[in-house]
């Protein structure tokens, strides 16, 4: 198994031998390795643009790690977490799969487990990272349309033709085509159901026309 993902995989245990048994066995499948002793540690070196795990630990010596998971949910941090626990804590794994871990591996686990494990969480989080940055462009995409554009943008994606959106406000029909030209032009959208779907996508709805509201 290789890291074609270009992922990060990050280790929070508060056991420095396991810290490095792990790092070095995903180092030598290509990831690149953070290993962190405390939570502080593992937010300091996240980076939510690029695509991530954490294999947790479900006990950090005075810590837990399901309040650790909870408390990064909390501040907005999505990264997958893979739990990892000794028999015992079996419930308290499953109490934290409920609570969003993708996966819970009990020690003594294989290495086999643990790499298909992090592979599906990088996955999940390269498909995350992937369209928060479409999103990202497309918001700044919108915003570069003058006001009156992102009326005649959100006209046209209600499904008005050029002449009823020229009367609704109050502009002459090469004026609203102009206008929807430069839309198309600067949204980079090839039709008009690429509009409709960009609007959707942004949750962008138009005042008091059909089944749209007021833009953003």
């Amino acid at each position: 198994m290789s890291n074609a993902l270009g992922g990060r995989v990050h280790v929070l245990d508060d056991d420095e031998d396991i810290r490095d048994s792990l790092g070095s066995l995903l180092r030598a499948e290509g990831f690149t390795v953070f290993l962190h002793a405390t939570e502080d540690k593992f937010i300091a070196a996240h980076d939510g643009r690029v695509p991530s795990c954490l294999l947790l630990d479900i006990r950090l010596g005075k810590a837990d790690g399901l309040e650790v998971q909870d408390g990064l949910k909390h501040r907005g941090i999505a990264v997958p977490v893979i739990i990892m626990t000794g028999h015992g804590d079996v419930p308290m794994a499953v109490r934290g799969m409920k609570a969003g871990a993708i996966d819970f591996l009990t020690k003594p686990f294989s290495d086999a487990n643990l790499l298909a494990a992090v592979q599906i969480a990088l996955e999940k989080n390269a498909a995350r990272c992937r369209e928060a940055a479409e999103m990202l462009t497309l918001r700044q995409l919108y915003e570069s349309l003058t006001p009156r554009e992102r009326e005649v943008a959100g006209l046209v994606a209600a499904g008005l033709m050029n002449k009823q959106i020229g009367f609704r406000l109050g502009l002459e029909l090469s004026t609203v085509k102009i206008h929807r030209g430069q839309v198309m032009r600067k949204l980079a959208a090839p039709s008009l159901a690429d509009l409709v779907r960009m609007f959707e996508r942004l949750g962008l709805r138009p005042p008091g026309i059909g089944r749209y509201s007021q833009p953003l």
